[in-house]
């Protein structure tokens, strides 16, 4: 390109224009004419800023009124759960009244019997103290009589009183009492089961199984919560199905927040419960599609009568767990975002293992932060020396 073409910049060109001279009056007018808008643009434009306005200003008050309303429907719901506590404290006062009542029916029949023993015996006090002293006034009379004659009959009018055998057992009834104290120790250990048991209710998320990962021997019932074996059949193919670890996993995964569910294990005699990623392996038998063996679940296990906790592989028994302990209902509690997952009996809320980023012992805690979204998982585990076990069942409110 020659010094004269690069010197000049075309009129059109996209570049940075330099204007080589003012612009003149009328251009200058004539350009801000066709810059402002219009008398009806104007009014247009002004109608849909009073529309927003009017939009705005309504949603604004609907907020206001919503932050209003929630101060009411807290105290509201403050006020029931203090009605429903009040209830409860209502009760075990009446109980402990009750109780209290009892306790002074018994000291007051215990002391009318003490009185009434103790009455007989001071009497017979009177009846030895006249005796004596009428004794007495004869030895200073100087009796005539024969010696001792006076006196026995004295002996004979009065007879010693022996202790009745009776009288020992007269006393508070301490063995009913030691009853009444343990039987309230007792409820007071299941009022504390049932209070932490509640809170965690709170989260409870209703589990349904995915018919399509069920193996092949499982039947599952109508409400979707049930899981059978059985020897024949009955699941079609499909490429989410395990087909070769009796095992099934939930529908509807925890992806954020708490959530709690209760697997009912009473009739298996090999079992095992936890939560998996949705890329758990489902073919074959290799430890990817175990429960526990892989780093992708966590569980709970009872097998030939032990029970014991598994992730990535490793195991340890269930805390707590003394002996061949034979649960009924296995509770899962899962808070995601802490990357936490706590097994429990739910018969006690004994804590039989707690997976957690925070507190790993044995576990790798780089596994605990979980990446995916977890889902229900069981597996039917054939025991050493019996036959294979029958029935598994996510529990449902009405059946808390």
């Amino acid at each position: 390109m020659s010094l004269e073409e690069a010197s000049l910049t075309p009129l059109d060109s996209t570049g940075d224009r330099v204007q080589p001279f003012p612009r003149s009056p009328q251009l200058q007018r004539r350009l801000a004419a066709a810059a402002q808008p219009t008398q009806e643009q104007l009014s247009k434009r002004m109608e849909q800023l009073q529309a927003e306005r009017l939009k705005t200003e309504a949603r604004i008050q609907s907020l206001k009124k919503r932050r209003a309303d929630l101060a009411t429907r807290t105290e509201a719901m403050k006020q029931q759960i203090h009605g429903r506590f009040e209830a409860m404290r209502a009760v075990l006062k009446q109980d402990e009244q009750a109780a209290m009542e009892t306790l002074d029916i018994d000291l007051k029949s215990t002391r009318t019997m003490l009185d009434q023993v103790l009455k007989t015996w001071n009497q017979h006090l009177d009846q030895v103290s006249k005796a004596m002293s009428s004794m007495h006034r004869a030895q200073e009379d100087n009796s005539k009589a024969t010696p001792g004659g006076e006196l026995e009959g004295k002996k004979e009018n009065i007879s010693l009183m022996k202790s009745d055998a009776s009288e020992k057992t007269i006393g508070l009834n301490e063995e009913r009492f030691e009853r009444l104290v343990n039987l309230l120790s007792s409820v007071t250990k299941q009022l504390k089961v049932q209070l932490q048991r509640k809170t965690l209710l709170l989260d409870m998320k209703p589990v349904v199984v995915d018919l399509h990962t069920c193996h092949a021997h499982l039947t599952v019932t109508p409400e979707g919560r049930g899981l059978f074996y059985g020897r024949a059949r009955t699941a079609p193919e499909h490429p989410l199905q395990f087909d070769r670890v009796c095992c099934a996993l939930g529908s509807a995964p925890v992806s954020s927040g708490k959530a709690y569910w209760e697997v009912d294990v009473r009739c298996c005699s090999g079992w095992a419960v936890g939560v998996a990623y949705g890329r758990l392996e489902r073919k074959g038998r290799d430890k990817g599609c175990k429960l526990g063996r892989n780093m992708n679940s966590w569980c709970v296990e009872f097998r030939n009568k032990n029970l014991s906790a598994w992730h990535n592989g490793r195991h340890v028994p269930c805390q707590g767990v003394v002996g061949q302990t034979r649960l009924k209902k296995v509770g899962v509690w899962v808070q995601f975002e802490r990357g936490q997952v706590v097994f429990y009996d739910a018969e006690t809320m004994g804590v039989l293992q707690s997976f957690s980023a925070a507190v790993t012992p044995v576990f790798d805690r780089a596994h605990h932060q979980f990446t995916e979204p977890l889902f229900p998982a069981v597996r039917f585990i054939k025991p050493a020396a019996e036959a294979w076990p029958d029935h598994m069942e996510f529990c449902h409110n009405s059946q808390m």
